[in-house]
């Protein structure tokens, strides 16, 4: 089973949160929104920074799960260090607080009215929540009891669930001891799992203390309670093939006949509870990369991406359905053959029929079709170092690896005797190395290759390099850019193995004849029969 993928969300909770590349920049709601026929569609916090660094703070959204770009509502800070920002949400939501590079989580919902408090040199470790409007000191203790309001109770609520947060963030998350990596991973099976349930117990046994004390809603209640349930689902899942990456000592374990049996738990799957948490969400795509895997199917097989949509269609249910079944696709339209995403795509409307992700799906297949596997490769004609003229088209019915270079480029210069071996390796073989030359000065190009005697179709784009026409066809950013095709001139791979990796050769080898494997009809009715 490939492991790249699962990589990215496990090194994710090691890890000290960055925010992401900022969206444009929302102003919150003005005091005039604050009616009090809207104020209940809103989260408030205000507060002060203790000693600024910098003049502003911001909250980050995710309102759709499938769109990596975040809401960001940001608001100044006074002369006193003081800010208000007041976020639209729409029901119990997952942000997280900004101050210059320092983010830390948050829970918002509708009515949350909060004071917050923290040092300009570390807003992470001096974060503070207290209620707006909610009696301190004695009358505090009866925070559940009848002299409070229920908007006070709410907002008594929202602050406890955000302290909790802070203090977990810190016990468990800045916690290298609580961390799968970097050398809990070094374990055997039975050790590993030792590790993984010593956590657990103490993540529930610091969520069940601080439940027993405080006030929680029920919805922060579920989250924190998917967030410990599904830490521990995920890492036991992708162990295996994590520990396989980052031991290279060693070969990949073989694991117990019983390892996976909790996976068998028909609750772990669907669960209306959870869908607040990301860990819930890491795990489902987790589970269905290793369910369909087990068909012995791997991710460069052309129906691997239509079996994993087929299976999450079949046993994941209600609310979360449409979101795995929307993040399969995404992976689809980037490493996935085009003509199968657009399928997908077609039989997602049924399960997403009020269309809350489908314009986001839409839109993220049409920035990617181009260049998906099964998109026409762009023509070209061009001139040879030999004065002669080709175009791409003259290859049709064989392999060709495009190799987008420059003659005054170190990196290309250096590739030069890979390439030459490797044209040599496949010398009378179905596959021709077209090399395309970006180089303003043409004098220069042809004496290298002439005086080189370098294999292979050498080719030139006659003036503008990274600028032209054909290097904006194909989506150039930088020399050198490889790129296979098959034998129906389609986009096989947009990143082969670089010229000189020891897996270029087997990489090239297991393409032939891959192309028509893709485009021959895959069923999508049939994989998805019975759901």
């Amino acid at each position: 089973m490939g492991t790249l993928l699962l990589l990215a969300p496990l090194l994710g909770q090691a890890q000290a949160r960055k925010p992401s590349a900022p969206a444009q920049a929302q102003h919150a709601p003005t005091a005039a929104d604050n009616s009090p026929s809207t104020v209940a569609n809103f989260a408030v916090l205000s507060g002060r920074v203790s000693g600024p660094t910098i003049d502003s703070v911001a909250i980050s959204l995710r309102e759709n799960p499938l769109d990596p770009k975040e809401k960001i509502f940001r608001t100044s800070l006074n002369e006193r260090g003081e800010f208000k920002i007041t976020v639209p949400v729409k029901g119990a939501t997952k942000a997280d607080i900004v101050y210059g590079d320092d983010v830390a989580p948050l829970f918002l919902d509708p009515g949350t009215d909060l004071d917050v408090r923290f040092k300009g040199s570390d807003m992470s470790g001096s974060l503070k929540f207290k209620p707006n409007d909610v009696p301190t000191g004695f009358k505090a203790k009866f925070s559940n009891g009848s002299s409070l309001t229920n908007e006070q109770r709410h907002r008594q609520q929202a602050a406890n669930a955000n302290n909790y947060l802070v203090e977990a963030d810190a016990q468990f998350v800045e916690n290298d001891g609580f961390q799968v990596l970097p050398d809990n991973i070094q374990l055997y099976e039975a050790p590993f799992i030792s590790f993984l349930e010593y956590r657990r117990k103490h993540q529930f046994n610091f969520l069940e203390d601080h439940a027993a004390k405080q006030s929680f809603t029920q919805e922060f209640y579920n989250y924190a309670k998917a967030e410990v349930v599904y830490a521990y689902a995920n890492d036991r899942l992708t162990y295996q093939d994590l520990r396989e990456q980052v031991v290279n000592t060693e070969g990949r374990l073989k694991m117990s006949p019983d390892y996976y049996n909790y996976l068998n738990d028909p609750a772990l799957l669907n669960d209306p509870t959870a869908i607040q948490s990301e860990q819930y969400h890491e795990f489902l795509i987790n589970y269905v990369h290793f369910a369909v895997a087990q068909s012995k199917r791997q991710r460069s097989d052309a129906d691997f991406y239509p079996a994993s949509y087929a299976l999450a269609s079949k046993q994941l249910n209600g609310a979360i359905r449409p979101i795995i079944l929307g993040r399969i696709l995404q992976e689809s339209f980037r490493f996935g053959h085009v003509k199968q995403s657009a399928a997908m795509l077609a039989d997602y409307r049924t399960y997403d029929p009020k269309g809350h992700y489908l314009p986001t799906l839409k839109a993220d297949f049409d920035r990617h079709k181009d260049f998906s596997i099964g998109a026409p490769a762009p023509d070209f004609k061009l001139a040879t170092a030999t004065g002669d003229t080709v175009h791409l088209h003259d290859f049709a019915g064989k392999l060709v690896y495009l190799n987008f270079w420059k003659s005054t480029n170190g990196l290309c210069l250096r590739d030069l005797a890979y390439a030459q071996d490797l044209i040599r390796k496949f010398e009378g073989k179905n596959i021709t190395f077209i090399n395309v030359a970006l180089d303003e000065n043409e004098q220069a190009w042809r004496q290298l290759v002439n005086m080189k005697r370098l294999p292979g179709v050498h080719v030139r784009v006659a003036g503008g390099g990274l600028r032209s026409t054909l290097a904006k066809a194909y989506a150039l950013q930088e020399v050198p850019t490889y790129i296979l095709l098959g034998e129906d001139g389609t986009f096989l791979n947009t990143k082969p193995k670089r010229l000189s990796s020891r897996a270029a050769v087997d990489e090239i080898n297991q393409s032939f004849g891959k192309a028509s494997t893709y485009t021959s009809a895959i069923d999508l009715r049939a994989l998805t029969e019975g759901k």
